[in-house]
């Protein structure tokens, strides 16, 4: 049986309406990755680290996602991340040159709101770990999975496209 880690560092993908302060608001429960991994019929664990909007994350915040991949049993990790920094994060964990594959992956609209396209990307990435064996750090968001450095985040568009 296929054995991944879910690492959820929090993103768009879990953010949820907060009624009292009328602001969208980082999950650190991880409500919707749970709701998720469910629907698979391997073995997933997921952990909840971070827990904040990628525009907040830190060069400590990537160290501690760094050990907790680094320091993982599991040769296959799927990254729950905020989009907007999401490149700099594949960057880092592949100037590591861990012996992994590591499939980054996140939200632009929360699923909260809107699960359909987080689901998709949540698969897409599942998908991604499957079917191959390579180690290395790949995006999946929008419909396109690669190398994290073949794939940027089209801000004028608002998704995720291959580098031209």
């Amino acid at each position: 049986m296929q054995k991944i880690l879910i690492v959820d560092t929090g993103g768009t993908f879990n953010k949820i309406y907060n009624p009292i302060t009328g602001e969208l608001c980082v999950d650190t429960e991880s409500k919707a990755i749970r709701t998720l991994a469910q629907q698979w019929r391997c073995e997933l664990e997921p952990v909840s680290i971070i827990g904040k909007d990628s525009l907040e994350m830190t060069s400590q915040d990537r160290l501690e996602l760094l050990a907790t991949v680094h320091q993982s049993e599991y040769d296959k990790i799927l990254i729950v991340h905020g989009t907007d920094t999401m490149d700099i994060t594949a960057l880092y964990l592949n100037d590591a040159e861990l012996e992994k594959r590591i499939v980054l992956t996140g939200a632009m609209v929360p699923f909260s709101i809107d699960p359909v396209e987080a689901t998709a990307n949540f698969a897409s990435a599942m998908g991604a770990l499957s079917v191959s064996d390579e180690k290395g750090v790949f995006i999946a968001m929008n419909g396109v999975v690669d190398r994290f450095d073949k794939i940027i985040k089209n801000r004028t568009e608002g998704k995720f496209v291959y580098a031209s």
